[in-house]
């Protein structure tokens, strides 16, 4: 066996019933080298990586580790070979303290068998530090923004020494200097000769980062190649098996009367005087830094959180809006940010998701219409091109990119007005990316208000007709799609800019 691989997996097939997720895969990693794992949602990497730390014993095929044959039946064993994981979804004990998150399961021990508290938090901070990840060891996870909960996850993941990494889409949530941070900490692993597969859905990531990249599609392993030697167009084809021409595939769409008007909403120490309209046909970008606020206007005007000052008007009239169920009956909708959080019920069916939040319109005399609902979801299916062996399969069993697609479906059939997306595509691949966007552009053209919040710039320059900028829970600059450009919305995005005429 070559010492100079860290892991060799040959053969790997996983068929679950009605889907067959892996047929003959084969991923070699090198020691002290960067795996760039791609390909669209539904292509099979979650499957191939649940396989590698056990949480699915593969039909056939076989894993050598370190030189050594192995067999691989559950994530403890993995952990304890010297594998781990940052998991995409996060999935943190909320009510646990930052050291008692990273520390689960092997807390240091004093002479009396009881947990020593204080070497434990010490450690942490020990961690923290060396990593130069600005966390309070004592908080609790629940309190920390989405991007503090992915630096603690990283932070978990390192702890253990693993001489394989796996890291499934850790940049989706942090801030570009947390990816700095990120790639500086992968840099070292790396000279410390640790192996790492990189799993993202960003092409410059992966052209920044990645030594090699090995691509899979359907299920079957495609190619592995240099990542010197190819480049995103090459890469992309491997992954969807055709040219992609147009990622973002915005058209023009007439935009009419204003629909959504927002003034001075404030939440006391979070978000300041922010105002803007929204008009029917039209996409409005919703962009800043993370931490700048986006994400707090939106739940002020949906209801979410309370305001403490403003107002919201709808089609010309002022509203009160306490709760989502008062923005429901508004005419909005809100694709949330978290997926796993607040988005799909993983215990549910993708029926049961897709019609949770309209059932009452398939509802007579207190009995549902099951045959206009399977009618609904097949139309729904076929519309979204929605990937699932079945309406019965649970949601959590989908790739990420066909949970949102459920997601977007959800909202859609309360035939909502005013559309709010919150990191649409985050975490999905470049074909889904695609489909998502041409459905955005389809529901302008139809006469959908939609505000979209993003922390892609390309996403936003690509799909936005207007950009709001937000810094310091402000609007820090507001452009014309011809104005938007990614210096304009970096400067106002920093505090530097000034808000343009629209």
């Amino acid at each position: 066996m070559d010492q100079d691989n860290v892991l060799v997996m040959e053969h790997i097939s996983k068929s679950f019933p009605g889907v067959k997720a892996l047929s003959d895969v084969h991923l070699t990693v090198r020691r002290g080298t960067v795996h760039a794992l791609m390909g669209e949602n539904g292509a099979g990497k979650s499957t191939l990586m649940k396989v590698l730390i056990g949480m699915y014993i593969p039909d056939e095929g076989s894993i050598s580790f370190l030189g050594n044959p192995v067999k691989i039946e559950n994530t403890q064993q993995a952990l304890r070979m010297g594998i781990s994981m940052i998991h995409q979804e996060l999935s943190p004990e909320p009510y646990m303290t930052v050291a008692e998150n990273i520390y689960l399961g092997r807390e240091p021990v004093g002479r009396l068998g009881l947990i020593d508290k204080k070497k434990m938090v010490a450690d942490t901070r020990a961690l923290l530090e060396r990593l130069e990840i600005n966390i309070n060891p004592n908080a609790v996870m629940r309190t920390l923004s989405v991007a503090n909960t992915q630096m603690v996850e990283i932070a978990k993941a390192i702890s253990y020494d693993s001489s394989l990494i796996i890291m499934d889409e850790p940049t989706s949530a942090i801030t570009e200097r947390e990816v700095a941070q990120l790639f500086r900490m992968i840099r070292t692993l790396r000279e410390q000769g640790v192996g790492i597969i990189y799993i993202t859905h960003k092409m410059d990531e992966v052209f920044q980062i990645a030594d090699e990249i090995t691509v899979l599609r359907d299920g079957q392993y495609i190619a592995t190649v240099p990542a010197a030697q190819t480049d995103r167009n090459s890469l992309i084809a491997m992954m969807v098996g055709r040219e992609l021409t147009n990622l973002f595939p915005k058209e023009d769409a007439p935009i009419g009367e204003v629909v959504l008007s927002v003034r001075n909403l404030t939440r006391n120490g979070i978000v300041h005087d922010v105002s803007f309209d929204l008009r029917r046909g039209e996409i409005l970008g919703l962009s800043g830094l993370m931490g700048a606020g986006r994400t707090e206007v939106i739940e002020g005007i949906f209801g979410i959180k309370p305001i403490d000052a403003g107002t919201i008007t709808i089609m010309g009239k002022e509203v009160q809006i306490k709760s989502p169920t008062d923005a429901i009956r508004h005419g909005m909708a809100l694709l949330t940010e978290d997926r796993k959080l607040t988005g799909i019920m993983g215990v549910l069916s993708v029926r049961d998701n897709m019609m949770i939040a309209s059932l009452e319109s398939y509802a007579k005399a207190g009995f549902l219409n099951k045959k206009i609902i399977n009618e609904t979801c097949a139309r729904e299916k076929t519309r979204l091109e929605l990937k699932t062996p079945s309406m019965d399969q649970l949601i959590r069993n989908l790739s990420g990119g066909n949970q949102q697609k459920v997601l977007v479906s959800r909202w859609l059939l309360t035939v909502p007005e005013i559309l709010i997306l919150d990191e649409p595509t985050r975490g999905i691949d470049v074909g889904a990316k695609s489909e998502i966007h041409r459905l955005m552009s389809k529901l302008a053209q139809e006469g959908k208000a939609i505000i979209m919040i993003s922390s892609e710039l390309p996403e936003i320059l690509g799909m936005s007709d207007r950009v709001l900028v937000m810094h310091d829970g402000r609007v820090g600059g507001e452009f014309a799609r011809k104005d938007a450009t990614q210096e304009n919305i970096m400067r106002a995005a920093t505090g530097q800019g000034e808000v343009a005429a629209v």
